[in-house]
């Protein structure tokens, strides 16, 4: 069951809008000093059971090393229904649980998914991360919202992602040649920390190495290869 003191669970779908509305202007978006960063997570998640169990991966790696120095799961029924933009609903208890287990807290973590690149500016980077007060980011492997210009082709290069006028994120080449991801500020970053938080993270592979490690794992709970 999901642990509702640790994360605020509404009944309906209107209650979530509400719920959302209002830890949004919580979001704070302000530079995030990435040389203070010391430990960094990724969290990801996958559905068992017909979508009816989530299963999350959080990662920890120590930045100056590159090495992986934590990782914890965790397997919760959801009680939410599939519903387009508010997914956070079902991913982010698992997530929060799988945290809770962490030996000491990182100082900030990427997610699979979109922070304020979110029809209401508030997707799982955002909600999770106003939930922990840790810096957050989102870092998609597709778009949810907006529009971009199509980026460089070069590691590092990016365009910037507007939705209905405004600046939420950018679509991000983290190796060159390869298909960009979509970089947006969950909570206590600001777009070009995240962007740089993401690139630090991106040693050889399109992902990051937590957040690709992270989906290795919940592949392997998908497969019941990993049971804790």
């Amino acid at each position: 069951m999901p642990d509702r003191q640790n994360f605020p669970f509404p009944g309906t779908v209107a209650e979530a809008r509400r719920l959302q509305e209002r830890l949004r202007s919580e979001v704070r978006i302000e530079p995030l000093d990435l040389s203070r960063l010391r430990r960094v997570a990724a969290a990801d998640v996958t559905f068992l059971a017909e979508k009816e169990i989530v299963a999350a991966a959080v990662v920890v790696v120590d930045l100056q090393s590159g090495e992986i120095v934590e990782e914890r799961t965790a397997v919760v029924r959801t009680e939410f229904p599939y519903v387009p933009g508010y997914l956070s609903f079902r991913e982010g208890p698992a997530i929060i649980a799988a945290w809770g287990t962490l030996r000491s807290p990182p100082d900030a973590v990427l997610f699979d998914g979109q922070g304020i690149a979110h029809p209401r500016r508030f997707g799982i980077a955002s909600h999770v991360g106003v939930l922990l007060d840790v810096p957050s980011v989102g870092c998609a492997k597709s778009r949810l919202v907006g529009e971009h210009d199509e980026p460089g082709m070069e590691k590092g290069d990016f365009a910037p992602l507007r939705h209905e006028g405004e600046l939420v994120g950018a679509a991000l080449r983290t190796r060159k040649g390869v298909k960009p991801v979509y970089v947006s500020v969950g909570h206590r970053a600001d777009l070009p920390t995240a962007i740089g938080l993401v690139l630090s993270l991106c040693t050889r592979y399109r992902l990051p190495d937590p957040a690709r490690r992270a989906h290795q794992l919940t592949r392997e709970l998908r497969a019941g290869k990993k049971l804790s």
